[in-house]
């Protein structure tokens, strides 16, 4: 295709000025979460206002929150076209421990094809690389085959909480066609995937309290309920052996994976053996019926996260431990509501709690689960651009995981989601020596480029 070839060359002859200006925004300390990076993220949300600005957008703008701000632009100009929302995310994770990083965080640094720093695969690698595809297209093209929005927040490291705020309050200026994020990951190295699902959250701390205070286990034990023994048996009761969940109505809800997508996933002819060697053990464990791949993407969870309590020092203590806890969360899909599971967990800790103790729960995290149908034309398109700079085909997955701000647009927004990254798995985000494969820089340009067209076809012949 003539767009793909003058796109080729356009990334071709600027390649070494794109990696110098991401270097630059690479360098920018924007973490999030520490109060002493306020201007950092400031300088951030700058200097990407200043790149979509000189990239050719417009109406762009920094536009204040209770936290850090989101930065906004657009281009509106292609008549009867569809419009793209672009999302993302400028913030990034604090870089402890320093010592284990090979070169510092914020001194980008490439090494075997790789380009090494914080932030280089989540999310600036992936930001920049729309914002430089939308200016290759002026600059080969004239103009852009479809409308796009950029939407680029600087919260979503430490769980976005503004941002659902900000999408409520300004639904005409985000109103689109479709969104599209770049923050998530290939099925592999020359394996392009399209991610279609995620599922959602909740989480709850257990808390269990018996006597006043703990008990000398001579004196009491066997007449006074022990809250660690209390714990477990509560615990003991969330599933059975063939890791069905026994909550009552926990199932009630969810919506089955079709046979279709079933049969896509068997042909990523997923290796469960070599799972099972990298991760040391012995067998895979789930609920029975299900493969790995249909038990993390498509079923939900209850996982016991941390559980606490009596003494764990060197030696022995004989006592009866008078409190102890435990972290749970549930992994949810379509049509689960987070509030309903909670509830739920509720009703059934009342309805099995041991004798002799009292039992608080506290709510913590809450994401409902997201799904855009695969064969939508948006989910489509990604796939025909990723096969056509890849020569690959490409992989529909679901991820097993949790971006509580997808749900919170698609539900907001009412609008399909199409989740298109280019980061791998091994690319160490939120740890040390997070980097970036420039294999994946270099096709993911070309493959957002052409995408825009492919869209633009697709949804147009879809209406």
């Amino acid at each position: 295709m003539d767009h793909l070839k003058e796109l080729d060359r356009h990334f071709s002859e600027h390649r070494k000025a794109h990696l110098a200006e991401l270097n630059d925004f690479l360098s920018i300390p924007s973490i999030s979460s520490l109060s002493g990076h306020k201007e950092d993220m400031k300088k951030a949300a700058e200097w990407l206002a200043g790149s979509l600005e000189s990239a050719g957008l417009e109406n762009i703008s920094i536009d204040e929150t209770a936290g850090h701000p989101v930065v906004y632009a657009d281009w509106l100009h292609a008549e009867g076209q569809p419009t793209l929302l672009i999302y993302g995310h400028y913030d990034v994770q604090p870089v402890d421990p320093l010592e284990l990083w090979d070169s510092a965080p914020f001194e980008p640094e490439v090494r075997d094809n790789k380009l090494y720093a914080r932030g280089a695969s989540d999310d600036k690698g992936q930001v920049f690389m729309h914002v430089k595809a939308v200016e290759a297209l002026f600059k080969t093209n004239g103009k852009l085959p479809v409308n796009v929005k950029f939407c680029i927040e600087g919260e979503e490291e430490i769980g976005s909480p503004n941002l659902p705020a900000y999408v409520e309050d300004n639904k005409d200026k985000l109103a689109a066609d479709v969104i599209v994020i770049s923050d998530t990951g290939m099925q592999g190295p020359g394996q392009p995937a399209v991610c279609y699902g995620l599922r959602g959250l909740a989480g709850v701390q257990i808390d269990v309290k018996g006597a006043k205070g703990d008990l000398h286990s001579g004196l009491y034990g066997g007449g006074v309920q022990n809250a660690i023994h209390a714990l477990v048996e509560l615990l003991a009761s969330f599933r059975d052996k063939e890791g069905t969940i026994t909550v009552d109505g926990f199932y009630d809800d969810v919506r089955p994976a079709t046979e279709e997508e079933r049969e896509e996933y068997r042909k990523l002819s997923f290796d469960e053996e070599a799972l099972k060697k990298e991760l040391g053990v012995s067998e895979l464990f789930g609920e029975t019926g299900y493969s790995h791949l249909e038990r993390t993407w498509t079923r939900p969870t209850l996982e016991i996260n941390g559980v606490f309590g009596g003494f764990s020092g060197e030696g022995i203590k004989t006592v009866l431990p008078a409190e102890a806890g435990a972290k749970i969360t549930c992994r949810l899909v379509p049509d689960q509501d987070p509030d309903d599971i909670v509830q739920k967990l509720r009703s059934h800790i009342e309805k099995n709690k041991p004798a002799g103790v009292t039992v608080d729960i506290t709510e913590f995290d809450k994401g409902k689960p997201f799904l855009t149908p695969y064969d939508h034309p948006a989910i489509q398109a990604a796939g025909t651009s990723y096969e056509r700079v890849y020569n690959v085909p490409t992989a529909y997955t679901r991820g097993g995981g949790s971006i509580p701000i997808v749900a919170a647009f698609d539900e907001i927004l009412g609008l399909p989601v199409v989740l298109m990254g280019f980061g791998l798995s091994s690319e160490n985000f939120h740890a040390p020596n997070e980097h970036f494969h420039l294999e994946n820089f270099d096709k993911g340009l070309r493959v957002i480029g052409d995408y825009y067209f492919e869209v633009s076809s697709a949804l147009s012949g879809a209406e």
